[in-house]
């Protein structure tokens, strides 16, 4: 299919591009998050983030990060439970996961609040002088 004038490859140096690139950077302090609220199976983590967020976080899946958290302690296997002939794997933050958040969000909180800040300073930054270049 060809590109029509103006339109970008892929996602790339669009809104939505950023909004990805957000997700994939969030994703891992989102699903500790989630569970340190309670333990929770992969498929309910991805329909409690887009309830949560009204739909403006939506996942198709979680299972990398979910393998990634596990590998490195941060998450285990609470239990499995077997529903309508599924076996459902629950996940629980561990007190190595707990740590890891804290870190998340603090480092997330301090990277948001500068970015706002310096948003905030839009048509303040220079004066007409420092400007124009």
């Amino acid at each position: 299919m060809a590109q029509k004038p103006g339109e970008q490859p892929g996602k790339s140096g669009t809104p939505a591009g950023m909004r990805d690139a957000m997700k994939k950077a969030t994703t891992e302090m989102l699903v500790l998050f989630l569970l340190r609220q309670k333990s929770m199976y992969v498929y309910e983590m991805i329909q409690e983030m887009a309830r949560l967020t009204s739909g403006a976080l939506t996942f198709n899946t979680l299972y990398i990060a979910i393998y990634r958290l596990q590998e490195r302690e941060f998450i285990r296997e609470a239990e499995k439970r077997i529903a309508e002939n599924r076996t459902r794997v629950y996940f629980a933050i561990t007190e190595k996961g707990q740590a890891y958040l804290q870190e998340l969000i603090a480092e997330y909180t301090a990277a948001t609040r500068a970015i706002d800040g310096l948003l905030a300073r839009d048509g303040k930054l220079y004066t007409e002088e420092e400007g124009h270049v």
